[in-house]
């Protein structure tokens, strides 16, 4: 079944589909998004197989994430205090599969602890580099600082600086397609894998790029962007929980 003759899930606001079985819990702080537009033909070559660039009125986009993971935790074991808290900021690519569900592709995940780094590297073959990284706020403005340690480009850096706005009481329907994703698309040892996530409404509000020295973007292979992000968003953040992968035909592995 080519992907064309599947429908895109709608892009709904709450989860758009049930995660019965807990494989991480993890909570998701302080985020400030940054998006620009991007030509769905420049980042399909970099999505796993089996997926296509997900577009808003023709266009995919380049994210650039920035916040503090908070308690990783496996199965319904209480989070860790110390190795699952860390800063982490993400450069994201948008998806679609065969069956239509809708995901991101992380091109490269900075994360300021080792050890979640390498097992992330070594267990679910995601793109996660060890990085120098600190998260300040200082009343409603919030910054985010990242050079990384391994593996390269060694050094690799990402300043960013927001002012946090107001609450956002509607979203549009980009604001929806760039943050509502209920899952993420990896390749794992050749095959493509979608592992769900759930959690509450984003609490999502207006914020002003005060900032942005970026090295991120280009270092994951992606093109310079150009001008400034057409949108930046602010999230206090939500509580996450991921299920079992899929498998490529939709199920569940047990």
């Amino acid at each position: 079944m080519s992907l064309a003759h599947v429908p895109a899930e709608p892009i709904t606001p709450d989860p758009v589909r049930e995660v019965p079985d807990t494989l991480l819990t993890q909570s998701w702080l302080d985020l400030s998004f940054l998006h620009w537009a991007a030509d769905p033909a420049d980042v399909a070559p970099l999505l796993p197989a089996g997926t296509v660039p997900d577009t808003h009125d023709g266009l995919t986009y380049v994210g650039l994430v920035a916040f503090r993971m908070h308690r990783v935790g496996w199965f319904k074991v209480p989070g860790v205090p110390y190795l699952g808290t860390f800063p982490e900021t993400n450069v994201r690519l948008y998806s679609v599969d065969r069956h239509g569900r809708r995901g991101v592709v992380f091109r490269s995940l900075e994360a300021s602890r080792l050890v979640p780094v390498a097992i992330a590297r070594s267990t679910f073959r995601l793109p996660y580099m060890w990085a120098r990284m600190a998260i300040h706020r200082h009343a409603d403005t919030i910054s985010y600082t990242s050079s990384r340690r391994w593996p390269g480009p060694r050094g690799a850096r990402s300043r960013i600086s927001v002012r946090i706005g107001e609450r956002i009481e509607e979203p549009t329907a980009l604001e929806h397609f760039l943050t509502a994703r209920w899952g993420m698309h990896n390749a794992y040892f050749g095959r493509m894998v979608y592992l769900p996530n759930s959690h509450q409404r984003w609490p999502l509000h207006r914020a002003e790029l005060l900032h942005c020295e970026d090295e991120l973007v280009t270092a994951a292979g992606l093109p310079l962007p150009v001008g400034p992000p057409v949108s930046v968003l602010y999230s206090p953040g939500v509580p996450v929980r991921f299920g079992r992968p899929a498998r490529p035909g939709g199920l569940p592995t047990r």
